[in-house]
């Protein structure tokens, strides 16, 4: 029976971790990723070239099958051989032939005139190539596409594994030149410095005090209860703990060790069966750390010194802090972060607090200076109420992770640590962004109405989860999800979505550490796809700029980014990126039903280049023997008044759009919705946002195409009806938000949806509106 990807992908990941466990250094790395390539395609040759500094040389580092005497031999310019070819055109290399093809180059040491079949993959990092792993057989061999998909995701992971290893090694070398200089400045400095004490802390109990305190709202909901702090990782224990003999302490720091190894593996596990193998690809830079001889060589030699175990890791884990952190590339500077979840993993398992890290006994609301994605991983989700951090922002692994697993959470609170309690009470709210430690009766009895409001309210909805959404006399309304991961496939079948009306494909480009390949993407595309059967999946383009940024890709400084280099933009200059992801989406496209969406559209030069980008693709796609689709369904999101302008036009060159409202509103009345100042200008019942919203409508349905909106005034209820009576008969919401909107549609007419819009379009002022929508309430069924 033939073997599913997703078991492919698991056993990859087992395979990578191995390749982990049993490597010491980059060498020791390369000489098992060809054994293991090897073995995985049956062929009789794997070999590796990496790239040297200038970019331009390839060379020989490592191979199973050829000549043990040719690595850091053989090498080739990019512009040679079949091997130069994969880097220089960027893709695979492939034929059964290879003696006879134009770019063959024979080198005498390596002894390849056996081998016949040839096939290449550049290995990338950052988007940039970095080498080629290439596999050779005897025998004259085409290989099939499941056997290249195979390689593809393993070079992918390994991609990433040597860039590591590289830096690693890069570190260690730094650190000799450090030492040397050390040592040299030593001989001319007189004295000596000594280790300048901590100063005490007070261990003072704190007194229950009511406060309300703000950060970044990062996923959706609120909850209430007692704190658990996550705050073992403390400096001043690990300082003054009794140290026994080296021998001891490095018994400790071994076993720590080995302890840290087998948890990383546990939690990529763990979160490839819960979230996805890409959530769980972060935990392979934790083993590349754990095995690497240097970190731990640095270890040993501090505890040959006198400092304890927990000691010298925590000060070497601070070393590699700031090597990484002193460094240009913001990709490597956020790597940081994952040492410091290292090196808390293994003072943990060497003081013994490792265990106690997965068992929450009662639910409780995390609160911490920093969640880590090990943190998440290992602790029961069930038992999380809410999660509360110092630091953070919504784009973090932990931030992700939380909104994937439907954890109100909310980072970036100053103060928090210093403020909270173990025995404090304390409620989150992962909307507003507020967070009440030891609330006041008046704010408890408000979240407690709100919660036995919010459980009646969901014993209402849960009849509805398999009807149409339908007025009472007969108009039918399509109610579709907004999602960006593949966890959030769930949730919106749990709430009856009607499909996927907007998928916002940057969010596993947040979630990564470097720009995902074609390959990838079209894995992640496929399991949404799949996730919804027979139902229409929008799948919106890349939206970064503005308010979403990525940590490895650096952008220009703008006065006014929302106004700048963002969303389309970006796609239509960076086309490489642009084109990698339009061949996810048509690899993918047999899986299911998608169309592609292209966000922040002003023109229709910007279509017209779209489409010829988008037939590009196809088509080299096709030479390259892939089975495409002839076409997919083409959408815009009116998000500008330009768009609103020129809709007549636009609308004839697509097959729907999708009125972001979000973006339409700020745009419209120059009122950055993140902007606190100016936030009562930011209106979604403003005369302008309405009749732009309507002239949309207007336009498509003139035509006969459809017209979604997609964004917050969806979700409200009174505004959906008001939609409704505007000729808009599809909207893309919040998956928890679909419930609520499907019975305020199934409970009140069409005539009255009319009415209310035929009210709302004749109001001038904000006063007249605030009446007409007063009114409304108390006439609609809401």
């Amino acid at each position: 029976m033939k073997e599913s990807q997703q078991s492919i992908g698991l056993r990859i990941l087992e395979d990578i971790s191995t390749i982990i466990l049993h490597s010491h250094d980059l060498q020791d790395t390369l000489d098992n990723i060809v054994t293991l390539v090897a073995k995985r395609m049956s062929s009789d040759v794997c070999s590796i070239y990496l790239l040297e500094s200038d970019g331009e040389t390839l060379v020989l580092k490592a191979t199973k099958g050829l000549s043990k005497a040719s690595v850091n031999r053989v090498s080739m310019k990019a512009h040679e051989g079949l091997t130069g070819l994969a880097v220089e055109t960027r893709t695979m290399v492939m034929t059964d032939n290879a003696p006879a093809h134009p770019r063959y180059k024979y080198f005498k040491e390596a002894k390849e005139e056996r081998f016949l079949s040839f096939l290449g993959l550049p290995l990338f990092e950052h988007k940039v190539p970095i080498g080629v792993i290439v596999v050779q057989t005897r025998d004259p061999r085409i290989f099939t596409e499941d056997e290249i998909s195979i390689l593809r995701t393993i070079t992918f992971q390994i991609g990433s594994i040597i860039h590591t290893g590289r830096l690693l090694d890069s570190i260690q070398h730094k650190e000799r030149e450090r030492a040397w200089y050390e040592k040299e400045l030593a001989k001319v400095r007189k004295g000596s410095e000594g280790e300048t004490p901590s100063p005490a802390v007070g261990s003072g109990k704190k007194a229950s005090v009511s406060k309300t305190m703000a950060g970044t709202p990062v996923s959706a909901g609120f909850s209430r209860g007692k704190i658990y702090i996550l705050d073992r990782f403390n400096v001043k224990v690990i300082k003054l703990a009794k140290v026994g003999t080296p021998y001891d302490e490095q018994h400790k720091f071994y076993q720590g060790l080995e302890k840290a190894k087998i948890q990383t593996i546990y939690m990529e596990k763990r979160v490839s069966e819960t979230l996805s193998a890409d959530d769980a690809a972060i935990f392979h830079t934790h083993l590349m750390i754990l095995e690497d001889r240097s970190f731990s060589a640095k270890v040993a030699d501090l505890i040959e010194q006198g400092l304890g175990a927990s000691r010298s890791v925590h000060d070497v884990v601070q070393m590699y802090i700031q090597a990484f952190s002193a460094m240009e590339d913001p990709y490597l500077r956020e790597r940081s972060a994952d040492m410091e979840d290292i090196g808390r993993r293994v003072i943990d398992a060497i003081e013994g607090n490792d265990s106690n890290e997965v068992k929450l006994k009662e639910k409780r609301v995390l609160v911490a200076d920093e969640i880590f994605p090990s943190n998440l991983a290992m602790l029961d989700p069930n038992k999380i109420l809410g999660i509360v951090t110092e630091k953070g922002n919504a784009y973090s692994h932990a931030a992700i992770m939380a909104k994937s697993l439907g954890i109100p959470a909310v980072l970036g609170v100053l103060g928090i640590m210093a403020a909270a309690n173990v025995k404090d009470e304390i409620i989150v709210d992962g909307t507003s962004g507020h967070v009440y430690l030891n609330p006041n009766a008046a704010i408890k009895k408000e979240y407690v109405r709100l919660e036995q409001e919010h459980a009646v309210r969901m014993k209402e909805m849960e009849g509805l989860r398999d009807l149409p959404a339908v007025t009472t006399d007969g108009v039918a309304i399509t109610l579709s999800a907004n999602i960006g991961l593949i966890s959030d496939v769930r949730v919106a079948n749990q709430h009856g979505a009607e499909g996927v009306g907007l998928y916002r494909t940057e969010f596993p480009y947040m979630a990564r550490s470097s720009f995902p390949t074609r390959d990838e993407q079209a894995g992640i595309y496929r399991k949404i796809l799949e996730g919804f059967p027979g139902q229409t999946v929008n799948i919106r383009t890349l939206d970064i700029g503005g308010d979403k940024g990525l940590s490895y890709f650096p952008y220009p400084h703008e006065d006014n980014p929302f106004l700048g280099w963002r969303s389309i933009r970006v796609s239509l200059e960076r086309q490489d990126i642009f084109k990698d992801q339009l061949a996810g989406i048509l690899l993918a496209a047999h899986a299911g039903n998608p169309t592609i969406m292209f966000p922040l559209i002003s023109s229709l030069d910007e279509i017209h280049q779209i489409r010829e980008i988008l037939t590009s693709v196809r088509n080299e796609l096709l030479r390259q023997g892939h089975d495409v689709p002839g076409y997919i369904p083409f959408g815009i999101m009116v998000e500008v008044p330009a768009a609103v302008q020129i809709i007549d036009f636009l609308i004839q060159e697509v097959d729907y759009v999708s009125i972001g409202t979000n973006d339409l509103i700020q745009y419209t009345l120059a009122a950055d919705r993140t902007n606190a100042s100016v936030r009562q200008y930011y209106d979604p019942y403003h005369p302008a946002i309405l009749h732009s919203i309507k002239r949309v409508a207007d336009a498509a349905n003139k035509v006969g195409k459809k017209a979604s909106v997609c964004g917050e005034m969806a979700a409200d209820p009174l505004c959906a009806l008001m939609l409704v009576g505007m000729g808009i008969r599809e909207f893309s919401l919040s998956a928890p938000s679909i419930p609520v909107v499907k019975q305020a549609i199934r409970s009140n007419s069409f005539d009255a949806c009319r009415k209310l819009a035929r009210a709302a379009l004749a109001c001038r002022t904000g006063s007249d509106m605030g009446h007409c929508m007063a009114a409304a309430r108390k006439k609609l069924i809401l």
